[in-house]
């Protein structure tokens, strides 16, 4: 009994990580465990069930308690700067340490079967991607889990909000204000489930991998994580001083339970409820800034992502013997980069995205798609890690355009 009562005063993160330790035991131990699987998809059920109402009225209260129209685009444009910016800064360490290491060489293509692209749905042009961010019904966008659809209904309607005169603007604002805590408070209530659920997901996970496949690909996987690393732990930190001058330490604690939901999730989006909280009431940062930043990084922000990407290719390039000199490797690096945007919101994106800077480099071969399937073998771990940056990279940014807009921050 006493045991059990130290336990519940352990802070979630930490309730969060023993629950992790002991769902990789346990599947070790036990291996995949149907009930078990059952009571994660159970739980990532939960989770989605509130991101399409918390994402909306969120972004609604917060774009309508803006103001005016200029500071709408000016939050918009320092967003998709910071984006862009963190993305290509991680797509050069992935660059850099695939070009030192040369994990692909060395390695056989035909451990694996290649995999074609033809059935995934892709993103298409510029404006395919433009038309698809208006959704026809907003409420089809929500059945169907259209993350970006939801996004841009709510901006549009909480700056309508804005410019509508007189009482009315007020009471749909109070109206959308006391759905946004409603939604936190649901949101507390499912994370209250977090230990379970985590649990569940990490035995589910570790039950489901194969391990034959991981010495093959070793030092792809090691190049990946030292990557994800140097981003998570230096770059990130580093941006986070230049533009707060707070000790990034004091950041990366009040974010540390969206973190580990992160990395067991492997959902930006799953972890929005989360993140929200985690920025809004231990990081300080207004509901303004959070609805509007972390609800469109979830979706957009993908600099792990992006560095898999850049790093990956060069890995197939490096397998199949093909050296890619200068000018091929920056076509890699803005491939990604705009795959990295443009790919978000669709099924598959992480495997749509490496077929799209293939083709851009020409490696559209059955050994390169052979060496595709390679990858997915071991992906799932990177995808958790990969996850766990996105979403620090999405805080990070909230808690530097709070600064910018004038906010101070309370760790």
């Amino acid at each position: 009994m006493v045991q059990w009562r130290v336990s519940l005063k352990l802070k979630l993160h930490w309730q969060i990580l023993i629950a992790m330790v002991l769902g990789a035991v346990f599947a070790l131990l036990f291996g995949e465990v149907n009930a078990v699987s059952r009571v994660a998809e159970i739980f990532m059920r939960l989770l989605r069930m509130i991101i399409g109402p918390l994402i909306v009225t969120s972004i609604v209260s917060g774009v309508a308690s803006i103001g005016d129209g200029k500071a709408i685009g000016r939050l918009s444009l320092k967003t998709l700067l910071y984006y862009s910016l963190t993305s290509l800064l991680a797509i050069l360490v992935g660059l850099t340490l695939t070009n030192i290491i040369r994990p692909g060489v060395g390695v056989d293509a035909s451990m694996s079967e290649p995999i074609s692209p033809d059935s995934l749905q892709t993103p298409g042009s510029f404006w395919d991607i433009l038309v698809r961010l208006i959704p026809t019904n907003p409420f089809q966008a929500a059945a169907e889990f259209d993350i970006l659809g939801l996004i841009f209904f709510a901006i549009v309607l909480g700056a309508a909000i804005t410019f509508t005169p007189g009482s009315s603007s007020e009471r749909i604002r109070d109206l959308f204000n006391a759905g946004f805590e409603v939604m936190m408070t649901l949101a507390g209530m499912v994370l209250r489930l977090l230990p379970i659920g985590v649990f569940a997901l990490i035995a589910s996970a570790v039950g489901s991998m194969g391990l034959d496949v991981f010495a093959q690909v070793g030092k792809y996987m090691l190049t990946i994580a030292l990557g994800l690393s140097i981003h998570w732990l230096v770059i990130l930190p580093t941006l986070f001083y230049l533009f707060t001058g707070i000790s990034p330490s004091k950041h990366y604690r009040a974010i540390s339970t969206a973190t580990a939901m992160a990395f067991s999730t492997s959902s930006s989006s799953a972890t929005l409820p989360v993140t929200m909280q985690c920025v809004e009431k231990r990081a300080g940062v207004s509901n303004r800034t959070a609805a509007f930043v972390l609800p469109m990084g979830s979706t957009v922000n993908m600099d792990g992502t992006a560095l898999y990407e850049c790093a990956g290719a060069l890995f197939i390039a490096q397998a199949l013997g093909v050296e890619l000199g200068l000018q091929q490797q920056l076509v890699v690096v803005l491939t990604a980069l705009l795959a990295s945007i443009g790919a978000a919101g669709i099924p598959s994106a992480g495997l749509v995205m490496i077929f799209i800077v293939l083709e851009a480099i020409g490696l559209t071969d059955p050994a390169a798609y052979a060496l595709v399937g390679l990858m997915l073998g071991v992906d799932r771990p990177l995808d958790m890690f990969r996850t766990a940056v996105n979403v620090t990279s999405d805080t990070v940014g909230a808690a530097i355009i709070a600064v910018s807009e004038g906010e101070t921050l309370s760790y």
